[in-house]
């Protein structure tokens, strides 16, 4: 077997080689960031650099990237969804375009991990009433040896990228443009399904696996709803890691892989009979591990939320196959770190995550039993199902026991349509989080980014230089801080801060970005919340003598221009963390 760490490796190598520079994955939790709870893609972290902003390390760049995706939780249990993944990933920030990069590619499969040519197949945009169809790339597709019958067009709902969706949603002056996904062929399913008489690349009968997708960002949005090309031409591309490693090994089932089988054998269940319920437990705890490694505890909203359904989503799974559901989890979870140790975990993260994985495992199991006496006292039919999984995390499954048992019969078809609904609303609400907020790098988001480098550098005068940040949101209404300190803060403490801050706002002090390696940055006492996520090359920013920060974020010129802040909340957020909430009075225009 051709091993993940092979095959990352393989790629970083193979376009480091040609130029790129290898930059660091960010942190699953976005730094800076309210309009989106993970980091999902590669492009992500890079919006910025893809609007147009400089990157510290060039224009040509390179990285595995850790991603999270609980759009579609529900699907995990099949061979290929899963929620936690790596995304390789190349760009050209106004170099190369379309015909290196798919040169490039062709070149990875084909000749750096031997992937058979006759087993790849392609898809390019087959353009509409606004933009064309993209027959240079399919003519260099041709070009490079893919016959016309392994190359097929569709339109803008699976080969067009923009971060608002389709060209219809896209506002004034907003990037997009055409993608060419490659598709692997396998020459069996699972079950020794057939395929369907009307199989297609993007069709789900499993006989083609997505394993990468270049976008070219070519085109913008004018204010009469017309595009025009742009003068500087970016490419994007995302490959799944796990979904390459099961096309090199020619098994089209990514559990198979070196990346997920030592954890499904820690299980020491029958696979083959339990394929559902391994998958599902593999890829929770997985993707609960990596959160929790990252400071995410599980919660009733928000990340947490997200990282309590996933444990109790395994936890429920494994007591429906008989299993200790605290044993069992933790023995996958220490599978998941020694799988990925070094590479993204030390040694001290398997005792940290056993603690959270215990308390929320005692939570769940108290609220089945919640759950329970609920179902007892009142009527039971497909609503109340419904609102017990949305409300407590209750199984579905497990109310339709309940109810089979009162001689009630659940329709697991309408619990399924209220969770669409719901998940169809949530996806809604995601996209249009994704459009605005530090993202968009508006003038007050980015007073208050600014805030935070103020206020983290009083806090450590303040109460010592054992403060660090761990996280921060910020919206158009206030800055959220989290920092490392073991103690409730005083009123006065709160109010030196506060007046530390509006001092040297009031100093009207020039705010510096220098670029530097990122060891001597460190060496010269900059801060840095992650440290390991940014480039070997990156960006410093200095106010005065007060605040020197690593940062990719956008600043303001001067500290003048943030205008005074407010405390008004501290609180506690975990063992160890504090939180504090400010806001100001902007001036409005």
């Amino acid at each position: 077997m051709v091993s993940g760490n092979q095959i990352r490796q393989k790629y970083l190598d193979f376009f480091k080689d040609r130029g790129h520079t290898v930059i660091p994955s960010a942190p699953l939790v976005p730094e800076n960031d309210p309009t989106t709870l993970f980091t999902s893609s590669g492009m992500q972290p890079l919006v910025q650099n893809l609007l147009g902003q400089p990157h510290p390390s060039g224009k040509l760049l390179v990285n595995s990237q850790k991603c999270i995706r609980t759009q579609d939780i529900e699907e995990v249990g099949d061979n290929r969804h899963i929620t936690f993944f790596e995304m390789l990933g190349n760009w050209s920030l106004g170099d190369y375009f379309k015909k290196e990069q798919l040169s490039y590619f062709f070149e990875f499969l084909t000749k750096e991990l031997g992937l058979p040519k006759e087993k790849l197949t392609v898809t390019v945009f087959e353009g509409n009433n606004q933009i064309p169809r993209d027959n240079e790339s399919a003519m260099i597709w041709k070009d490079l040896g893919v016959p016309e019958g392994r190359i097929f067009y569709y339109g803008v709902n699976k080969n067009w990228w923009s971060r608002s969706g389709i060209p219809e949603n896209m506002p004034v002056g907003e990037p997009g443009g055409p993608d060419s996904e490659v598709f692997f062929e396998f020459t069996q399913v699972e079950h020794n399904q057939k395929f369907g008489d009307k199989c297609h690349p993007n069709c789900d009968c499993g006989r083609f696996l997505e394993i990468g997708n270049s976008v070219f960002m070519q085109y913008v949005k004018q204010i009469d709803g017309t595009f025009k090309e742009l003068p500087q031409k970016n490419v994007d591309f995302g490959g799944g890691l796990e979904r390459l490693t099961a096309a090199v090994n020619n098994d089209p089932d990514i559990f198979k892989t070196d990346l997920f089988w030592p954890i499904i054998k820690s299980l020491n269940i029958d696979y083959e009979q339990n394929q559902t319920e391994a998958r599902i437990i593999s890829d929770h705890i997985k993707a609960a591990t990596f959160l929790m490694a990252e400071g995410v505890e599980p919660h009733n909203k928000g990340r947490g939320y997200v990282l309590r359904r996933l444990i109790r989503r395994a936890v429920f799974k494994l007591e429906t196959l008989g299993f200790p559901a605290l044993h069992d989890i933790r023995t996958v979870s220490e599978s998941v770190i020694k799988t990925y140790l070094s590479l993204y975990f030390e040694q001290r993260h398997l005792y940290e995550i056993f603690a959270d994985i215990g308390a929320e495992v005692d939570k769940f199991q108290s609220t089945i039993h919640k759950g329970n006496i609920i179902l007892i006292n009142q009527k039971i039919d497909d609503e109340a199902a419904f609102n017990l999984f949305q409300s407590y995390g209750f199984p579905f499954e497990l109310t339709q026991e309940i109810a089979r048992k009162k001689g009630i019969k659940l329709e697991k078809a309408k619990f399924e349509m209220m969770l669409k609904i719901h998940q169809d609303l949530s996806r809604t609400a995601g996209r249009g989080m994704f459009k605005g907020g530090l993202q968009d790098a508006s003038e007050i988001t980015t007073r208050y980014h600014t805030a935070t480098h103020l206020l983290h550098a009083s806090l450590r005068k303040i109460l010592g230089d054992h403060v660090s940040q761990k996280g921060s949101n910020i919206t158009g209404e206030r800055l959220r801080f989290d920092f490392s300190h073991d103690r409730k803060l005083s009123a006065e403490q709160l109010g030196s801060i506060e007046s530390l801050v509006n001092k040297k706002i009031d100093e009207n002090i020039k705010v510096e970005k220098l670029e530097m390696k990122k060891d001597e940055a460190l060496k010269l006492g900059a801060l840095a919340f992650f440290p390991e996520k940014y480039p070997e090359v990156t960006s410093i920013y200095k106010i005065g003598d007060f605040s020197l920060e690593l940062c990719g974020g956008p600043h303001v010129g001067s500290t003048g221009q943030i205008q005074k802040i407010k405390i008004i909340k501290e609180e506690s957020v975990s063992h160890g963390v504090r939180r504090i909430y400010a806001t100001a009075l902007f001036p409005q225009k």
